[in-house]
C-alpha cells in the first residue's frame, strides 16, 4: 500500500501506528468523498435526475469498499452506513428537494425515509455481496418506488 502511495512503509506507520487507525482513516477518506460529489452535484447541477445518480454512487462506494469493511469488523469496529449518510444528510436533502421540484421524485419521500433505505440497500449489498446485476435491479426497483404516484 505504502509503494502504491508512493511513500515509505515508514511514513505510513507514523501516520497510522495500527490496522485500526489506517482503516478508519480510509473510511472517513470516502465519506470525504461521497459529501465532495454530493455537494459538486448541488452546486454544479440543477438536473433532478442528481438525487438518483448520487443514491448509484452510494452504493457502487460501498460494495468496491467492502473488504475494507468487513476488516474493520474484524477489529470489532461495525460501520453503520446510515451513520455515515447522516453527515451527507444537508446535501441528500438538497438533492432531494431539486428533484422532487423537477418532478422526477415523489413529493411526499422525506430525506429520513431516504436515508434509511440508501443506508438499508447500501449496508445488504456489502454485506451479501451483491451482484452488479442485482444491485442495478435493486436500484431500479427503488427508483420506481421513488417516483412520483
Amino acid at each position: 500500500m505504502a509503494k502504491h502511495a508512493g511513500v515509505a512503509i515508514g511514513t505510513v506507520f507514523r501516520h497510522f501506528p495500527t490496522k485500526l487507525d489506517l482503516l478508519k482513516a480510509v473510511v472517513m477518506n470516502l465519506q470525504d468523498r461521497l459529501v465532495a460529489e454530493a455537494d459538486d452535484m448541488v452546486n454544479d447541477s440543477e438536473d433532478g435526475t442528481d438525487l438518483l445518480e448520487f443514491c448509484g454512487r452510494v452504493l457502487e462506494t460501498g460494495v468496491q469498499n467492502r473488504a475494507v469493511f468487513a476488516r474493520l469488523a474484524e477489529t470489532g469496529v461495525r460501520v453503520r452506513v446510515g451513520d455515515a449518510l447522516q453527515g451527507l444528510r444537508p446535501s441528500i436533502a438538497q438533492l432531494l428537494d431539486r428533484a422532487q421540484q423537477a418532478g422526477a421524485v415523489r413529493d411526499d419521500l422525506d430525506v429520513a425515509e431516504l436515508i434509511a433505505l440508501l443506508a438499508a440497500f447500501c449496508q445488504e449489498a456489502m454485506t451479501e455481496g451483491w451482484s452488479a446485476e442485482f444491485r442495478q435491479r435493486a436500484l431500479k426497483i427503488l427508483f420506481e418506488g421513488m417516483r412520483p404516484l
